[in-house]
């Protein structure tokens, strides 16, 4: 039987059952208390009680935390979650109990999102935010009616949003003699490598010797982005490029500390372009994933299917693949004669 006491000038009801952890609420009057006392006891009697402490003592902002201890370490995009989760975490839904969230929160997470950043940026950040809840509920046995980051509608991303950014005349000696002078060899290399075969950031961050034949021309990649393994054929140049590096200790082929560690060299590079006159002219707009867009499109023009393309960059489907082909109006003209 519960026990219910006055408490000054509120009704605290208690439950202590075998198999239970204690719990207690307090009330205006003794009749809620007992009617919430009679509907626990009522719920465990029949077994399908499940306690809502945890639920109700939990914020956002701790889930979050738990969530980058357990969870995060394990996906291969790691460093880029814990950067979303850094400006996630820096909003005011954070410090909301985990009970208490509603989609109409979340609604005001993603407009006040939309001030400062693109509608893509934002649905990435609500995929996060829903798979934090998603753990919460499934993973953690948290009592959450439901996910409140799916009772929202998603930004519309315009149809036009997909970069299509490709090297204009002059841009790749430009972008190889500054990476040269601002990101040593390493940075060079790897901006090459990266136009010849079209390999994510991870993908090159992550060869290994090991995996480079350079006598049969390939190179494997045991585990992609893909959670598959593929075979990356290697031109004369990528041979070339390879065979100019030093071997490291580690088997590693490319000295960066991370990939983030790239893109940021990538872009001090790009600032500190100069033209062919030795003067500055930075290099605007252009990230480092570019790069996999003008090597497919490149290596486009030298194979015979789009199937033998989509071998040779990894993309699963005709459908991603299009996203990342970009072959200039003049060159299709030129195919037609």
């Amino acid at each position: 039987m519960a026990s219910i006491n006055k408490r000054g000038d509120f009704w605290r009801a208690q439950i202590r059952r075998k198999g239970y952890e204690p719990i207690s609420q307090t009330f205006d009057t003794k009749q809620e208390a007992a009617a919430w006392a009679r509907s626990i006891e009522g719920k465990m009697d029949r077994g399908v009680f499940v306690s809502r402490k945890e639920v109700e003592a939990t914020t956002l902002r701790e889930a979050i935390e738990r969530y980058q201890r357990e969870v995060t370490p394990l996906k291969k995009g790691a460093a880029q979650e814990v950067a979303h989760f850094k400006i996630i975490l820096r909003d005011p839904l954070c410090d909301m109990i985990l009970a208490e969230i509603q989609g109409k929160h979340i609604a005001g997470f993603r407009d006040r999102r939309l001030v400062d950043v693109s509608p893509s940026t934002v649905t990435r950040e609500l995929n996060i935010l829903g798979h934090v809840f998603t753990v919460v509920i499934k993973d953690w046995s948290m009592p959450l009616p439901a996910n409140p980051v799916q009772l929202i509608r998603r930004p519309k991303v315009p149809a036009n949003a997909a970069r299509n950014r490709r090297l204009q005349k002059g841009e790749e000696e430009r972008l190889l003699a500054a990476s040269r002078d601002y990101g040593g060899q390493w940075l060079q290399a790897v901006v090459e490598l990266a136009l010849e075969t079209a390999m994510r950031r991870g993908e090159l961050f992550n060869l290994r010797w090991p995996e480079v034949d350079l006598k049969h021309r390939f190179v494997h990649l045991p585990q992609t982005k893909n959670e598959s393994s593929r075979d990356v054929p290697l031109s004369s140049r990528a041979v070339r490029i390879l065979n100019n590096l030093p071997r490291s200790l580690d088997g590693r082929v490319f000295k960066f500390k991370s990939p983030e560690q790239i893109s940021v060299k990538f872009h001090r590079a790009c600032q500190k372009a100069k033209n062919s006159q030795g003067e500055s002219e930075p290099i605007e707009d252009l990230r480092f994933h570019d790069l996999r867009h003008e090597a497919t499109s490149r290596i486009a023009e030298k194979v015979p299917d789009v199937h033998t393309l989509a071998k040779i960059t990894g993309h699963k489907t005709l459908q991603m693949l299009s996203r990342y082909y970009h072959p200039r109006p003049e060159d299709l003209a030129k195919m037609l004669g």
